[in-house]
């Protein structure tokens, strides 16, 4: 079914799409992070053992779980990053209200799932229309990190306007210094390697924030997979780096429960950046839910145009 996404005949992709390209790359990172979404959901808040002694080692789109998902459905991992990226389309750029606005009707729109702290703020925004929650030691959770690949896509040529953006629409849910941090090396890690880089090249920059910010530390693993933006960093972080290849590092990721959908989301944003789309795993592919994936590839083409644009973007409050 998806086969024809990744191909450079189908009318969902331009002509021409070439391996390794930026936008191989980008589309890679997008659907990555949905085919890790989908797949991990399954086994979400479960055990290792649990996982263990129910599949073995889980590595099928098959939906199912506590969500009681259909094959290849995704949760609001995918569907807050589609929100914010619509957002910031339909702004030509950047208008926080905007983001606020859809994240309203996203949750209006009965998501299969939401996080509390997502919930909480979004709700504050209905009832007073701030734009940010205050800092609070209870917002260090994974929300803000697990949505902003749009920012990164439409801010490909500005590296302020990522930091900026990044961070504004993490403190619309979650404002707290963790979060802060997780949210901008993950994304500095997909911009480097949109830019062309591979993880090896990015395990510096991986060092540098760890020694700024050591509760990070994930070496050696601690195993720890939990929606807690520390344990969730350590997760994506060990298998990104110790897995040569998407599948693998995937996998790995998954089958350490808990928090596993978002895990794997970002381990498959990663490792999608460094393979591109026309390497992922086309079993998967095929099973991820068409609608979704048709907006993926739509909205990935067009932050991906916005953002090498800068100078015609506008930016409100």
């Amino acid at each position: 079914m998806l086969d024809a996404l990744l191909r450079p005949q189908s009318s969902l992709l331009p002509a021409g799409l070439r391996p390794g390209s930026q936008l191989d790359r980008a589309l890679g990172s997008y659907l990555g992070l949905a085919l890790g979404d989908a797949l991990g959901a399954t086994v979400e808040f479960m055990t290792v053992r649990e996982i263990a002694a129910q599949y073995g080692v889980h590595r099928q789109m098959i939906g199912g779980g506590w969500l009681k998902l259909a094959p290849g459905q995704v949760t609001d991992d995918t569907t807050m990053c589609l929100a914010l990226g619509k957002a910031i389309l339909d702004a030509k750029g950047w208008c926080m209200k905007a983001v606020a606005e859809a994240y309203v009707a996203w949750l209006r729109g009965k998501p299969v799932d939401c996080g509390n702290t997502c919930r909480r703020g979004i709700r504050r925004y209905m009832a007073d229309g701030s734009l940010a929650g205050p800092p609070s030691d209870g917002d260090a959770g994974n929300g803000a990190v697990m949505r902003n690949l749009p920012v990164v896509l439409a801010t490909l040529a500005d590296e302020s306007a990522f930091r900026n953006r990044s961070l504004a629409q993490a403190h619309f849910t979650h404002h707290n210094g963790l979060s802060d941090a997780a949210t901008l090396i993950c994304g500095q890690l997909v911009r480097r390697l949109l830019l062309g880089g591979q993880l090896s090249d990015c395990r510096p920059l991986v060092d540098a924030f760890i020694a700024d910010n050591p509760q990070f530390r994930f070496q050696p693993y601690p195993g720890r997979a939990s929606g807690y933006v520390v344990d969730t960093l350590q997760t994506v972080f060990h298998f990104s780096f110790t897995e040569g290849d998407f599948e693998s590092a995937v996998v790995g990721a998954m089958n350490r429960g808990d928090d596993a959908d978002t895990t794997a989301a970002l381990v498959g944003m990663l490792h999608g950046a460094q393979c591109g789309a026309t390497a992922l795993p086309r079993r998967w592919l095929e099973r991820l839910d068409r609608p979704i994936a048709e907006a993926i590839v739509t909205q990935t083409q067009a932050l991906l145009a916005l953002g090498q644009c800068p100078s015609q973007q506008r930016s409100l409050p």
